[in-house]
């Protein structure tokens, strides 16, 4: 007899949430319902979402018995409560990042969740890019040569107007960083991920180009981002704090160095994660707003390597679930990520195999916060900074 499926509900009616309802219907999973800021406003995204319930607070849903696994997909200040609630409720978790917006908060997560010997998980989904995973096979397999220098950025231009505001700017909601902790952190655990290296010191530098903004903070930015934070306040300008731009020197555990640029106010970037990594005999280059190519050098001549997945890697080959020439994107990332912690959840179903890396997890999320910490201490200090184990 066939097991029935996973029973899934998803805190949050923003775009992360619509991303975790498809990833979760396209690994077989039922999505039994969803909760946003206000019992109305969950209605209402049941409606959005196809759904025949809504939960009138995150924290039933957290906890409700109707529900194997829990999606924290809620502003940052919320997501330790509510994981926390849903694991001792005994629920499988797949929380957005930051797993906390302290490193003492996401470490105590950490704990209760390696104690409960249940499923957890975060998405940080750029790993199942098949031409990420393709970088990480040739950096990995020694074919580069010894990594002598890892680089790039992360730009994107939705809060680059003084008009631009979102929930994300108010530290009460979305912790002490802003845009190192929201992309900055993607980008260092994707790189740490295809290397193998770890930033163990760096100097930072962080810098709050817009130090007021225009209406208040607001649910959503054009719709597209998480909708269950807090009502909008009657102030008509929002003083920051946090930062729009972030900049990183670092070194590595295994002898290399690098530098990071993160910005939230680059106009015309919409989501440009860069990374290159350069070995002893050749680089590679990966651009997530091109990634169905892979940027591959040395002193003998340049190739872009074409996602196919005939040409590819075992592991970067699995991922490719497309022929070549048919664009993946990531959305597809996401229903790779979904499906591999499902089938951790229920090995003996059909919703998924593994990468054979393994799924990211609350170990690699706690991890971005302590290195989130240690570049809001560099900034401070304006010295290089060690960054905790």
């Amino acid at each position: 007899m066939a097991e029935s499926p996973l029973r899934v509900a998803i805190a949050g009616a923003g775009m992360a949430a619509r991303l975790h309802l498809d990833a979760a219907r396209r690994a077989g999973a039922r999505v039994v319902g969803v909760c946003a800021s206000t019992p109305e406003r969950g209605k209402q995204a049941a409606v959005r979402f196809g759904l025949d319930r809504s939960f009138d607070s995150a924290e039933e849903l957290a906890t409700s018995d109707e529900v194997d696994v829990v999606h924290v997909c809620t502003p940052n200040a919320s997501h330790r409560r509510l994981a926390e609630l849903a694991l001792l409720a005994g629920k499988h978790v797949i929380c957005e990042k930051p797993l906390a917006t302290t490193s003492d908060e996401a470490d105590a997560l950490l704990e209760l969740a390696r104690d409960s010997g249940l499923i957890t998980a975060v998405p940080f989904i750029y790993r199942y890019h098949p031409m990420a995973a393709e970088a990480r096979a040739r950096v990995r397999s020694g074919s580069i040569g010894p990594v002598r220098l890892i680089h790039g950025h992360y730009l994107q231009d939705w809060l680059s107007g003084p008009g631009d505001n979102n929930w994300r700017v108010d530290p009460g909601l979305g912790g002490a960083s802003r845009a190192f902790a929201d992309i900055g952190s993607h980008w260092c655990d994707l790189v740490e991920w295809v290397t193998g290296h770890r930033i163990d010191k760096l100097i930072a530098m962080v810098h709050t180009v817009l130090p007021v903004r225009e209406g208040a903070a607001r649910g959503t930015f054009s719709g597209l981002d998480d909708a269950t934070g807090a009502e909008p306040t009657v102030s008509t300008e929002t003083t920051v704090t946090t930062e729009d731009t972030a900049h990183l020197l670092f070194s590595t555990d295994l002898g290399a160095s690098g530098a990071l640029t993160v910005s939230q106010v680059s106009p015309g970037r919409k989501n440009r994660l860069w990374f290159e990594v350069d070995g002893g005999s050749a680089s590679v280059a990966f651009d997530q707003e091109n990634p169905e190519s892979l940027f591959v050098g040395s002193r003998t001549g340049n190739a872009k390597l074409l996602r196919d997945p005939a040409l590819l890697s075992p592991q970067a080959a699995y991922l490719s679930v497309l022929p070549a020439g048919h664009p993946m994107g990531y959305a597809d990332c996401f229903a790779a990520f979904v499906g591999e912690v499902y089938a951790a959840i229920r090995p003996t179903a059909n919703q998924g195999t593994s990468t054979g890396y393994g799924y990211p997890t609350f170990d690699d999320a706690a991890r971005t916060v302590r290195l989130t910490e240690a570049v809001l201490r560099s900034a401070r200090s304006r010295s290089w900074t060690e960054v905790p184990r």
